[in-house]
């Protein structure tokens, strides 16, 4: 087993509990608001200006552009000069993120009742609450804006444990919101267990930090060249999450302006549980690859680099085209069961994520993607792509907002398969970077094969199979999901050796 492999095991250990936490969270909060939904959709929607400022400032803009960066300073000079680096980055990411986060907090009345808004088809108190618990928010956005990084700097260093474990901390404080918050802060007690959760997602990677021989640097030098360096990496990055964010800001944008009750929150579930096997594939994978593939490109072993990247698309088209038709075959029982919602909730929900999980393949595809550009130092690569996905993400969203309002949410999500598009043209263009077309037809052949007899054996069981339903489902998705498997073992079993 390869030391890749390994840490991508360690990540999808620890990203799986995280997804098992952030299922029993959804299910305790839905079924407090299950005869409320229209308030979940509010807090649903007010996560998202909280968190485009988190992914553009720390999260995902200098997160994504500093890995390559400080794995320079590790691989060609010390820890000393990495940490000092890291030090003068967090300085000028914190103090930006606070600045920005008072005017949001100071107009966020006006930007929630923009036309262009968040949720412009909300009511006036729907609107008022959500500006006021955005305002919360920009509490946890602040501290994530340390911790964004810090998680950064950990995985340079080539640890991914404490990294692994904060999203499953950030869990921890937002149950404990629900459960002890929420019945006296009503509503605002889930922001409330969401500021904790960001409290616990720092807190527990702080040991990481001295234990490779963190030292602060209390200095804003913006003449720093390694400062320089990062925020030049960092702008293209920026616009590229700005554009990810603003598909969010217009999803919910879209559906409030559907008039179903549940339209924002079956977005937010459907996507969180398709984001289950993406996170626990795709994302441990390609955050265990970002520093690997940042030393090869250091070292222009180009010919190692690419290898490592047709392997590990080799093995996520392979397992997530199944993966994909299995859940979709049999997740309707369990949808209801988790989240308690009646049936017309619980099949909205469940029709959003069947839509989201036809794009599962492009999401783990468009991270290790993304990833090999970032590694290279070519941020303006995934700004390109961007702009084509969002394009193709509004005309098919609008489009069926206007013209298919009765099918609601499960259109908006479907819109989604921009993402697809925009992966196969990120692809196609590193192809071409290094002069030779990456070979992934054989798993997409066995990948597409096992989907269709894997989900339709897992729908015939759980309809035929005597039985409660949510059991026949379950047994149908795992005889289904091991036909499939055995399909594309071939290919599967590259993971191994990364």
């Amino acid at each position: 087993m390869s030391k890749l492999t390994r840490n991508s095991l360690i990540v999808a250990f620890f990203f799986l509990i995280d997804k098992v936490l952030a299922f029993v969270r959804t299910g305790i909060i839905s079924r407090q608001y299950s005869g409320e939904v229209q308030l979940l959709d509010t807090f649903n929607a007010a996560n998202n200006l909280p968190d485009l400022l988190f992914a553009l400032i720390s999260g995902g803009a200098l997160g994504m552009a500093f890995i390559p960066l400080l794995t320079e300073y590790l691989t060609t000079k010390d820890r000393a000069a990495a940490w000092d680096l890291f030090s003068r980055v967090a300085n000028v990411g914190f103090l930006v993120t606070g600045g920005i986060a008072i005017i949001i907090a100071i107009f966020a009345q006006q930007i929630v009742d923009a036309e262009i808004g968040i949720a412009p088809g909300f009511d006036v108190e729907q609107r008022a609450l959500l500006a006021e618990l955005m305002r919360l928010n920009l509490i946890g956005t602040i501290i994530f804006s340390i911790s964004g990084l810090v998680m950064a700097s950990l995985q340079a260093n080539q640890h991914f444990a404490l990294p692994a474990l904060a999203p499953s901390m950030y869990n921890v404080g937002q149950i404990i919101g629900a459960i002890f918050l929420v019945p006296r802060f009503g509503i605002q007690g889930l922001v409330y267990g969401v500021i904790l959760g960001a409290a616990f997602h720092l807190l527990i990677q702080i040991p990481g930090l001295f234990m490779y021989g963190f030292r602060w640097t209390p200095a804003l030098d913006i003449r720093h060249t390694g400062l320089i360096e990062a925020l030049k990496l960092m702008a293209p990055r920026l616009l590229t999450m700005a554009g990810i964010q603003i598909i969010f800001i217009a999803r919910d944008n879209l559906a409030s302006r559907l008039d179903q009750v549940g339209a924002v929150t079956s977005l937010t579930y459907g996507w969180m549980i398709m984001q289950v096997p993406e996170t626990i594939l795709g994302t441990a994978m390609a955050t265990a690859m970002l520093p690997a593939l940042s030393e090869l490109a250091s070292k222009q072993d180009w010919s190692g680099f690419g290898a490592a990247v047709e392997r590990a698309l080799r093995v996520l088209i392979a397992l997530t085209l199944p993966i994909g038709a299995v859940m979709a075959a049999g997740i309707h029982p369990l949808v209801r069961g988790v989240f308690g919602f009646d049936e017309q909730i619980s099949t909205l929900i469940t029709w959003t994520t069947r839509a989201y999980l036809a794009t599962l393949t492009g999401y783990t595809i468009h991270e290790i993607a993304i990833r090999a550009f970032y590694a290279r130092k070519e941020p303006m690569v995934p700004l390109y792509a961007i702009g084509i996905r969002l394009a193709i993400f509004l005309v098919i969203g609008i489009l069926g907002v206007t013209f298919f309002k009765n099918i609601g949410s499960p259109i908006i999500a479907f819109a989604e398969i921009a993402l697809l598009i925009e992966a196969i043209i990120i692809l196609g263009w590193l192809s071409k970077r290094r002069h030779k077309p990456l070979k992934t037809d054989t798993a997409i052949i066995k990948g597409l094969i096992a989907a269709l007899v894997g989900g339709v054996v897992t729908y015939l069981i759980a309809l035929y199979l005597p039985g409660g339903a949510i059991v026949t489902a379950l047994i149908g998705m795992i005889v289904g999901g091991v036909i499939a498997l055995a399909i594309v073992w071939s290919e599967a079993k590259q993971v191994i050796r990364l």
